[in-house]
């Protein structure tokens, strides 16, 4: 985990460098557009502290108030983080259409693309690499800042694009018209990143293929037990909790039984990255009839 808040307050580190740069452009030509892709930055430093202190959060360890641990911390970071984002589509649409009233002709705009697109390409790394880093620590906050990130570079790369035809041709108006298309897109991102965090804060079942391997793991890892039901899942930031109900002889050991479950616990947790396995044990006699056994 602290590996985790290391990257999300480099990352803030890394959105103030290109926050720098981007209200530069802006500055020297007065575009819309470059102020729209500016505004972005503002929401990516603040996202990145508020993931760092969300995954401060959830590394402390569980208490007697939060028996289950505070891992879904960071899916609070990502709702927040999305709400930020559709804030600032909400601001830029309304200078644009003053914008739009009253074009106005930009300076220096070969200047300020050099400038943006050396902050873009600061982005595009720096993105990947929280993607990246953020799937391999199983970390939603940091998987939805590096998103954003790489949102950005989407985003800096169409109003790049936008403002060298608005220079070659010398309509002015296209300036205003990219800062809504901007801004359309940024409300796109940030509401999907509000449903995927809803998602995990209720308690999403994790993807059918991680479902399916633990069902494969169950019926090879069983030996010894009749079946499994009921197998259930959630995710809960870098934790998933599995539980199923075993069901094995009414005249095994509870010894017996108790060895079955430690060697399915252990090859799901070897599986499994930051997986919690709760294991119900029912004897044949009283088990619930539900549809097919897994084993």
């Amino acid at each position: 985990m602290e590996r985790a808040q290391a990257a999300a307050l480099a990352s803030a580190g890394v959105g103030l460098l290109v926050l720098a740069l981007k209200f530069g452009a802006w500055w020297i030509t007065g575009s819309l557009a470059l102020y729209s892709d500016a505004l972005e930055s503002i929401i990516n430093v603040v996202a990145a502290m508020t993931a760092f202190v969300a995954l401060r959060v959830a590394a402390q360890p569980a208490d007697q108030n939060h028996p289950y641990g505070h891992h879904k911390a960071e899916y609070f970071s990502a709702v927040i983080e999305g709400a930020l984002i559709i804030v600032a589509a909400v601001v830029i649409l309304r200078d644009a259409y003053d914008a739009i009233q009253a074009p106005k002709t930009l300076d220096a705009p070969l200047v300020g693309v050099a400038v943006n697109g050396l902050a873009t390409a600061i982005n595009l790394v720096w993105g990947v690499m929280l993607v990246r880093r953020g799937r391999d620590w199983r970390s939603p906050a940091l998987v939805a800042d590096g998103k954003h990130v790489l949102a950005d570079v989407f985003t800096s790369g169409g109003v790049l694009i936008g403002l060298g035809l608005a220079t070659a041709t010398g309509w002015a108006i296209l300036d205003p018209v990219i800062a809504v298309v901007v801004a359309l897109n940024i409300l796109w991102s940030g509401g999907a990143m509000v449903r995927d965090s809803v998602s995990g804060l209720m308690d999403q079942a994790a993807p059918a293929e991680m479902v399916g391997q633990i069902r494969r793991l169950i019926s090879e890892h069983g030996e010894g037990a009749l079946e499994a039901h009921d197998v259930r899942t959630r995710h809960a930031g870098q934790v998933t909790f599995i539980d199923f109900h075993l069901v094995v002889p009414g005249e095994m050991t509870v010894a017996e039984s108790h060895a079955i479950c430690d060697r399915l616990e252990a090859a799901i947790a070897g599986a499994v990255a930051g997986a919690v396995v709760t294991i119900h044990v029912e004897p044949a006699e009283e088990a619930k009839q539900r549809g097919l056994p897994v084993i």
